[in-house]
């Protein structure tokens, strides 16, 4: 199972950033540059809550599918930190927040037919081991050499590291068991231990592993205890998933809650509705749940998936401690004719759900009571309405569990649009109050004040069931004093009709003396509004996706818009593109098709496994693993997973250099190859071969010498791989022009608004009131440009994935972008005389391909200031062509 693209997105963020701190070894700064390459220039600046370690967050909202995020991320993550460091372990540490999560996730993580297990074998290639605590205190399965060959993942809970009791004390204890990771001669004050504990304690083993460490609903971890929990394990890089970040969360990707809509992940909006007593909730619930079963097996008929809707009965929280006020709940919907294996009551302390599937389609259960007791952790796609059984004088709080009822089943879109949505019924005098406790709960589970829709049908108090000179009852049916709080319910109000009644959901109109006319009329006036709201949040939900900034972001933009003066021009002008031919298959196919072309597509043919390898490293410059100093007084420099151990280096390459030529050779290609990373589209057994014939040519003091500076020849391995690559795209592209599969179509457009990372200073004739910033030669450049007679105007474009790009050989995004008053378009490239211009006699020869099949409206140019290569222009004359436009 792929990830959605939403989910993609919070990995692609997690991989920029990673790359961005590669690139800025600072953690504040790279933070801050970030989110400036995204155009957020309000971003809170980074706190620095494990001093040293990367420490970042993904909000994402509830039935987002935090875990399997995770579980992709940590691909993402190790990748960058072997690259560094191959013979690192692989140790992840999974917290969690209770024990019902630590369960689930164990369970979830180790069933081979799951979802996140089959992801992270095909991620790992099936060399995966799952731990829990007791797994790792008792030595079972795991030793030195399991985590360095194999993904290690051991699930924790908080408490469990807080050692607040005898058993959670034992990771601090002498351990036997963990004998194999304590390597001969080891001084006693390397700054992986905690002194005060012995080398062979279990936390002592996990902070010389320096963890991976997720922390799952990482809202629960924010505590100063928690805090040191997390410093204890030594981790060199922490991830937190939450739909509720802390103030002190460095966030790096957001996930809007349009998205979960938009991927049928959640039952929105949530259906708000108000009744004038306690009876008609229950009698409403009932009749409702009822008419969504008789839909969903409609639906079934019609091919679609086995739903079984579950109602929950919240019942009043002060009776939480009598156990049998529950049962005698559970008595009464028995009397309303409801099978009893039908009912389930979870409080604190009764669990009739334990051991069951309540997806299942042999599980009975329709209805469960609960208080708060289904908190995080648990979750039902069934569970379709939420009933409050609360005090009419009470504010409804649903704040705990209405997130448990928002998942949607199947993660599909169900064919009637009732099964899209969930509902939340209530007996509420203080209305408003209960509303702003859905809002709570929505804000809880990461969706916002937008996602609820209301129905009000209470009638006034004196009309209500506790109206004067009435006797009232509780649910177990004993009298009760009327006072203004009181726990009041009549089940004599409920009738019992409501079994039969609802089965047809298409009959005519009820007499209105029917006794449960009112409920029906009202559970009719739900649907019809449910449906309309539904329609209308799909659509909502639906404009959505063209946004890519979500709205906490909106405030914090670098946003600039166009000028009103140049906006109609600039909005009718469409930049050509290449496109290529394709084959649409099936009965209608078209051999005509157009679609976007990619550089990938020229590669897939590639062989570099039988391409030229003779490389010179001759000229290799001395260069170990950086070891970045941290600056005095600022703890933010030089993060952790970007420091050489040198120790360990030398002792595997020790190791290695001990074994045959077939060895050295096979344990050198491996770390080559690790190092080099992915290179898609070229496959890894491609990259395999080819390093292991270039590692096979190398003499044996070439290979001590590899193992020593491997970095530097991994640099001229991928300078040759480009080289070879590009060479191939080269030819592959023009071919494909040559016989037309590949063409040019208008293509790109402008934006109404754009948010670069930085603003450059006003220049006249810009598009937009402010664009991006510039190099001193490019704005040398274009403010000479600017000044021309013959231009209307200019544009800096934007980097990669936000503005135009030539899409050929290579992927070009040129500097600028300049109309002139004559409506030719010209492309322009900058190159300064003192840059490395390695690529720009590509760029060159792809801009004037693009020039000779755009059209005579579009021209492009390469501009430097002095020393122009065949076929760009020196700045002077450049000027003198750009004013005859």
């Amino acid at each position: 199972m792929e990830p959605k693209p939403y989910q993609q997105s919070v990995i692609d963020d997690l991989a920029t950033y990673l790359a961005t701190l590669e690139k800025t070894p600072h953690l504040a700064k790279s933070f801050k540059t970030y989110w400036a390459e995204k155009g957020v220039t309000g971003m809170d600046a980074y706190k620095n809550n494990v001093p040293g370690v990367p420490h970042v967050c993904a909000k994402v909202p509830t039935a987002g599918g935090k875990t399997y995020i995770a579980v992709n991320a940590i691909k993402t993550i190790l990748d960058v930190f072997t690259a560094h460091s191959p013979e690192r372990a692989k140790l992840v540490v999974w917290l969690v927040p209770s024990l019902t999560i630590l369960e689930q996730t164990v369970k979830n993580l180790s069933d081979p037919d799951h979802p996140y297990r089959k992801r992270l074998n095909q991620l790992f290639k099936g060399r995966v081991a799952i731990y829990e605590k007791r797994d790792m205190l008792l030595g079972a399965g795991f030793s030195a050499d399991a985590v360095r060959e194999q993904l290690s993942i051991v699930v924790m809970s908080f408490d469990s590291l807080r050692a607040r009791n005898k058993e959670d004390r034992k990771i601090f204890q002498d351990n036997g068991y963990l004998a194999s990771f304590l390597a001969a001669g080891e001084s006693q004050d390397d700054d992986w231990r905690l002194p005060e504990y012995d080398a062979s304690a279990l936390i002592n083993v996990i902070r010389r592993l320096k963890p991976v460490v997720i922390v799952d609903e990482s809202h629960n971890a924010e505590t100063s205890l928690s805090v040191e929990m997390l410093v204890n394990l030594n981790p060199h890089f922490i991830l937190d998933l939450t739909a509720t970040p802390k103030n002190n969360s460095n966030i790096i990707s957001y996930v809007d809650a349009m998205a979960l809509k938009r991927y049928h992940m959640v039952k929105l909006p949530v259906i708000v509705a108000n009744q004038a007593s306690r009876g008609e909730v229950i009698e409403s619930a009932l009749i409702l749940r009822r008419q969504l079963e008789e839909i969903a097996i409609s639906e079934e008929k019609k091919g679609g998936k086995y739903i079984r809707p579950i109602v929950l009965f919240q019942a009043q929280p002060r009776i939480g401690d009598d156990n049998t006020t529950y049962e005698k709940i559970k008595e009464k919907l028995v009397e309303l004719h409801i099978p009893a294996e039908q009912i389930k009551i979870k409080t604190a302390s009764i669990n009739e759900l334990k051991g069951i599937d309540l997806m299942s389609r042999d599980c009975p259960v329709r209805y469960i009571i609960t208080v708060n007791a289904l908190k995080e952790g648990w979750d039902c796609p069934f569970a379709y309405v939420l009933a409050s059984l609360a005090d009419k004088s009470s504010a409804v709080d649903v704040e705990q569990i209405l997130g448990r009822v928002l998942r949607m089943p199947h993660v599909q879109q169900h064919g009637h649009d009732l099964l899209n949505l969930s509902y939340v019924f209530t007996a509420s005098s203080r209305f408003m109050d209960t509303i702003q406790s859905v809002v709570r709960a929505l804000n809880r589970a990461g969706f916002s004040d937008n996602d609820y829709r209301t129905l009000d049908t209470a009638v006034p108090a004196n009309e209500s069931e506790t109206a004067k000179g009435q006797a009232v009852f509780d649910l177990a049916g004993t009298q009760i004093e009327q006072t203004q709080d009181a726990y009041v319910f009549d089940t004599s109000a409920v009738s019992h009709e409501w079994s039969t009644v609802a089965i047809n959901t298409t009959s005519a109109p009820l007499d209105a003396s029917s006794p449960i006319a009112e409920s029906m009329a009202f559970v009719e006036a739900v649907k019809a509004q449910a449906i309309v709201e539904n329609k209308e949040f799909e659509a909502k939900a639906e404009a959505a996706a063209d946004s890519v900034v979500p709205a906490e972001l909106e405030d914090k933009m670098n946003k600039h818009k166009l000028k009103e003066i140049f906006r109609d021009d600039a909005l009718a002008l469409k930049l050509p593109q290449f496109f290529i031919r394709v084959q649409t298959g099936g009965w209608f196919s078209d051999d005509n098709a157009l679609q976007l072309f990619e550089r990938d597509e020229l590669l897939k043919d590639f062989r570099l496994s039988q391409a030229d390898g003779n490389i010179s490293f001759e000229d290799v410059a001395a260069e170990m693993y950086r070891v970045d100093l941290e600056e005095l007084g600022d703890r933010n420099y030089a993060p952790k997973p970007f420091k050489a151990n040198i120790a360990e280096r030398e002792r595997f390459n020790s190791i290695i250099l001990t074994g045959s030529h077939d060895s050295q050779v096979r344990n050198l290609t491996a770390r080559l190859v690790q190092l080099i990373g992915n290179l898609y589209p070229i496959t890894d057994p491609e990259l395999k071969k080819y390093v292991q014939r270039i590692v096979e040519a190398l003499a044996p003091e070439q290979i001590r010498d590899c193992l020593e500076r491997d970095v530097a020849y991994v640099r001229k391995i991928k300078q040759k791989i480009t080289t070879l690559a590009n060479a191939h795209a080269t030819k592959e592209f023009n071919d494909l022009l040559d016989v037309d599969k590949i063409l040019v179509q208008p293509q790109f457009s402008f934006s109404v608004t754009i948010a670069p990372s930085a603003n450059a200073p006003a220049l006249p004739k810009s598009l937009y009131v402010t664009e991006a910033s510039m190099g001193t030669f490019e704005g040398r450049v274009i403010n000479d440009i600017a000044n021309l007679e013959s231009v209307q105007w200019w544009h800096r474009n934007l980097s990669r994935g936000k503005g135009f790009r030539i899409n050929g050989f290579l992927n070009h995004y040129p500097d600028f972008i300049l109309k002139m008053k004559s409506g030719k378009t010209v492309v322009l490239e900058t190159k300064g005389d003192d840059r490395d211009n390695t690529d720009s006699e590509l760029k060159l020869k792809l801009g004037k391909l693009w020039e000779s099949k755009a059209g005579a409206s579009f021209k492009y140019m390469m501009v430097f200031d002095n020393n122009p290569i065949e076929g760009a222009e020196r700045l002077s004359d450049a000027l003198k062509k750009l004013a005859q436009f």
